[in-house]
């Protein structure tokens, strides 16, 4: 199999011979739960943005003019939602990532110092809650700047991971890996191990996300609407990956938003995917960090550090 070296795209990756992941304790399943938190960073009028969200079939779009029926299903993941999934995630036991946008914590610092009271990892979900795809370099890279001074300033701890809201720029990584503090990103799709990729000669670790495990499918018309369609979609999912994995193991990622599992209706799914997981076994449940300085040490690489030399906070590395 032969890849033209015109083409930009990687549709091979690691082929049929994955790299044994190796995980800590022999793990058949790398799980990293992501939180994501966007409360009060979604696009407002009200708050001086151009428009506002328009994420929800129940609400219709209101042009022009604040929307508070919009803020306030919104304003339910950090009102309830939040500390519900917290609790189940206690009970648990299991550490997760926490991926925030840096209005909302600017917005609501007491939510960093809870996330990181509880060990769990922020990383940085941009600035507002909007994709980056075309916007102007020197906009996209005044943007990350921004992101991590506000996330550093609400929590006292510097983001060394990214995502992009559904679409990163042709510029992203590049400048990610420019600005010099972030370990990974996970603004991929394509695959269910970690891989590495060169930028400017840096060796950065990608970390691919879902979109199919995961709670936005209970909203825009999606597949799932009861909380066993959540459990059931990722019990099978999990239950794929560790049948595969006495001899690939590889990553789950698991999408979870305050306002959409957080709600007592939905709750029940995440209760019973954990429960599925714990009692089948097999599974390291890691915060994305981790996962990313594993793969490093995985893949030979040493050990990470800041391109730019800028202090880290011990919780951020």
């Amino acid at each position: 199999m032969n890849q033209s070296t015109e083409d930009r795209r990687d549709f091979i990756g690691y082929g049929s011979q994955p790299p044994h992941a190796r995980w800590p304790a022999e793990a058949r399943v790398a799980v990293s739960l992501v939180v994501n938190v966007e409360e009060g960073a979604e696009l407002s009028i009200a708050d001086g943005d151009e428009r506002n969200e328009a994420v929800y079939d129940v609400v219709h779009e209101i042009v022009g003019a604040p929307d508070p029926c919009l803020e306030s299903h919104f304003g339910y993941g950090t009102r309830a939602g939040y500390w519900r999934i917290m609790r189940v995630l206690e009970r648990f036991g299991v550490p997760v990532t926490v991926n925030a946008c840096a209005r909302s914590l600017a917005r609501s610092p007491w939510l960093a110092e809870d996330i990181l009271a509880r060990d769990h990892e922020i990383s940085c979900h941009g600035y507002r809650w909007e994709s980056l795809a075309g916007m102007a370099e020197d906009d996209e890279r005044r943007l990350i700047a921004k992101s991590v001074a506000a996330i550093q300033h609400a929590s006292g701890v510097r983001p060394i991971g990214w995502h992009t809201r559904n679409a990163s720029s042709v510029n992203t990584r590049r400048l990610l890996v420019e600005e010099g503090g972030f370990l990974y990103d996970s603004d991929a799709y394509d695959d269910d191990l970690p891989y590495i990729v060169d930028v400017d000669g840096h060796d950065h670790v990608v970390l691919p996300y879902s979109f199919d495990t995961n709670d936005m499918r209970f909203q825009g018309g999606g597949l799932f609407v009861h909380a066993e369609d959540f459990a059931r979609y990722c019990i099978d999912a999990y239950d794929a990956l560790w049948r595969e994995g006495d001899r690939r193991p590889a990553m789950m990622s698991v999408g979870l938003h305050l306002r959409l599992i957080g709600r007592p209706g939905r709750i029940a799914g995440l209760e019973r995917f954990l429960d599925h997981v714990q009692e089948t076994g097999g599974a390291w449940f890691a915060r994305r960090r981790d996962i990313a300085h594993h793969w490093r040490a995985r893949m030979s690489l040493p050990e990470w550090r800041p391109i730019t030399g800028r202090p880290s906070n011990s919780a951020g590395t």
